[in-house]
């Protein structure tokens, strides 16, 4: 734990160290005001809630995440400090996870700073504030979700921008794999038990449960296990590439 710390400390302190970290914040509040105000409808509803806020959170994270993880492992490799960063002496398994919790981290401030949102519909109206206690929880379980996809796949090359572009298309998948468009490609041909299985995986259909107010033991479990098989992953790449 010692050594996850140590590299969560210096990851953390890394995205501070230069002005993209504050950038992009300032980027992705400016775009979820955008989307909750104009695109949602926030005021012709009618209705003291948030979520016109949290409907877009899938579509905005299948963007703004990618572009967070990209960095991770591909700079590292880029720039030659990833032989430097194998020789710390802390375990692999640290730095991965360490690294992971940091962009996460990262992702929850931003997250957070969007709390003016919170107090608005709180001074409009009275809305239920378990409802959105529990959708910035599932925000946040989604974003982790992505951050660890986004980290796996970018521990596989030196070149940021295929990281991104991968990360987005593989995202994107795991969004819309509950959509019935994908859900009729696979009823014409395939048995009803891989359809479900098809549509579980689908980040839309976990994060809408949340969105309800109803924290879904199943429904953590299934973005926690995610997070978990994708970080496992991360680390057998990573150890790939330093016996190449």
């Amino acid at each position: 734990m010692k050594g996850t710390y140590l590299i969560f400390k210096r990851e953390l302190g890394g995205y501070f160290a230069t002005p993209v970290a504050y950038v992009f914040i300032v980027i992705f509040l400016f775009t979820t005001g955008i989307f909750t105000f104009y695109l949602g409808n926030f005021f012709e509803r009618g209705q003291a809630d948030l979520k016109p806020f949290f409907l877009f959170h899938p579509w905005l994270y299948l963007l703004f995440i990618p572009a967070i993880s990209m960095r991770l492992w591909s700079e590292e490799r880029k720039l030659g400090t990833i032989e430097l960063l194998m020789t710390l002496p802390v375990g692999q398994a640290a730095v991965v996870l360490g690294k992971f919790l940091a962009a996460w981290c990262f992702t929850g401030i931003a997250l957070a700073l969007t709390f003016p949102m919170w107090l608005t519909v709180t001074y409009l109206g009275h809305p239920d504030h378990g409802v959105i206690v529990a959708s910035y929880i599932g925000s946040l379980l989604m974003a982790g979700g992505y951050l660890a996809i986004g980290a796996c796949i970018s521990a596989t090359t030196k070149n940021q921008v295929i990281a991104f572009v991968v990360s987005v298309l593989v995202c994107f998948l795991f969004t819309v794999s509950g959509a019935p468009l994908v859900l009729d490609f696979f009823t014409a041909w395939a048995p009803a038990t891989l359809v479900q299985a098809v549509a579980s995986f689908s980040f839309l259909t976990h994060f809408s449960a949340i969105t309800e107010g109803v924290i879904d033991l199943r429904d953590v479990v299934f973005f926690v296990s995610l997070m978990a098989a994708w970080l496992f992953a991360n680390a057998i790449v990573v150890d790939l590439k330093k016996a190449a």
